[in-house]
């Protein structure tokens, strides 16, 4: 397929002339002259002979004929040009209808002679039109026109006819909520405790069952258009509206709504909490004698809702094998729902002791997960209150008492009558070991 020039009609011409001919001809004048500059006299003598100048005259014509025979031809050829993406504009009532199956573009193919095909692409036309003024509601199939200036040149659209459907548009009222993007991109100490929309609802308009596919309309909020967000409020416009299927999947129909704003309440709550350490495995032949960490306190930052159901922030250190005084350096992980935390590691001291222990009687045993519809009651003295042996370091041990020691039975899934149970043991110092005597108790349950 031959490619057009660029150039204007006159500039190609005037080219074409200097490059095949006046260039040529000059060259070779040149040439000669420096050929007989040195032989004036034998110049002289052929320029003056008359068949000599008949004989030269007829070798310049006969070059002159080849070069522009050759050439010339390339302006009459046949050639192709691929106009790529014209637009296609349908002629329809767009307030009462719906069109599907259109394409927004075609390629149109251009066919004739090069310098025909070469007018054409500079007086391109106005596009690809589809006039569906007298069609009414349903399938039809329809073919595209391209309103061609140059008529010697052929004109060939891809696709040049389709199929399409035509829909009576309807319009419904639907409420408008928010919907906030890359949320993940405000600053971690910061909230969005609030969003209002300065509209309640907005019209959808479309084919009938288009309209059915729509569950939700948003306004996208997109979090990267705040400028500098700090807490206080803030307000976005021009919002962009989509409509949603039931799978949050996008539906294509006209969303009509004035300038859409959204007024923003950013906040940064926070909560200083306690870190609790948490130990797991065993010591090697030793006991924790000491557990400090290097910060007490942490700011924890998020909504108010889930800051206000942690209570400390926990820490767990293994302590398999250990028989020596050790510091860990501990990467804190935010609690659920946290969006920050001021301290992002803290130091965990360890510090070793020799093993002792002490019995602690008297310890009450507790009922859990009972169904409401029973009721339960220890079968002996012996079941109601237990012993439990505790073993750490001597300055932990000397300080447990039994109010600080919780026994436990779970009596999920059990139902009338006399069980027996494991019991479990807790304290609130996590520095000890805390190990029943009796492992099982017996208790009667009774509707």
């Amino acid at each position: 397929m031959k490619k057009t020039s660029k150039k204007n009609p006159f500039q190609k011409i005037a080219l074409f002339f200097d490059k095949w001919l006046i260039t040529p001809i000059t060259k070779f004048f040149l040439f000669v002259i420096d050929f007989f500059t040195g032989n004036a006299k034998t110049l002289e003598r052929i320029i003056t002979n008359r068949q000599s100048l008949v004989v030269i005259s007829l070798l310049f014509a006969l070059l002159t004929f080849y070069i522009v025979d050759s050439k010339s031809t390339t302006l009459v050829d046949n050639s192709a040009e691929v106009l790529y993406g014209q637009a296609v504009k349908a002629i329809y009532n767009e307030e009462s209808y719906v069109v599907e199956g259109l394409p927004e573009t075609v390629d149109v193919t251009l066919i004739g002679k090069t310098w025909d095909v070469y007018l054409a692409k500079q007086y391109p036309a106005s596009g690809i039109i589809v006039d569906l003024q007298d069609l009414k509601p349903g399938t039809h199939k329809v073919a595209m026109k391209y309103k061609h200036s140059v008529a010697s040149v052929q004109y060939k659209l891809d696709p040049s006819t389709v199929t399409i459907v035509i829909y009576k548009k309807v319009s419904e009222a639907r409420e408008l909520s928010a919907d906030i993007i890359h949320r993940e991109k405000l600053d971690e100490k910061l909230n969005i405790d609030d969003v209002k929309l300065n509209l309640d609802r907005v019209i959808i308009k479309g084919a009938e069952y288009k309209l059915n596919q729509v569950a939700t309309v948003k306004a996208l909020i997109d979090i990267d258009l705040l400028v500098n967000p700090k807490v206080g409020s803030a307000t976005l416009s021009d919002l962009p509206l989509i409509a949603y299927d039931k799978l949050g999947e996008k539906v294509d129909v006209e969303i009509v709504a004035e300038k859409v704003e959204a007024t923003l309440t950013i906040s940064s709550p926070s909560k200083e909490v306690p870190v609790k350490i948490f130990t797991e495995g065993e010591l090697n032949g030793k006991s924790i004698r000491s557990l400090t960490p290097s910060v007490a306190q942490v700011i924890l930052y998020g909504s108010t809702d889930v800051l206000e159901k942690i209570d400390y922030l926990p820490v767990e250190i293994d302590i398999s094998g250990v028989d020596k005084d050790k510091e860990y350096t501990i990467n804190l992980t935010k609690p659920m729902g946290v969006r920050a935390i001021n301290q992002k590691t803290i130091r965990v001291n360890l510090i070793v002791g020799e093993v002792v222990s002490k019995e602690v009687s008297g310890v009450s045993v507790n009922i859990s997960n009972l169904n409401p519809a029973y009721k339960a009651q220890a079968l002996d003295a012996t079941s109601s209150a237990i012993t439990v042996i505790v073993k750490g370091s001597k300055e932990v041990v000397d300080a447990i008492d039994s109010s600080m020691i919780r026994a436990t039975v779970d009596l999920s899934d059990l139902g009338p009558g006399n069980h027996e149970v494991e019991v479990n043991v807790t304290g609130t110092d996590l520095r000890a070991v805390y190990t029943p005597r009796v492992k099982k108790v017996k208790v009667r349950i009774t509707s």
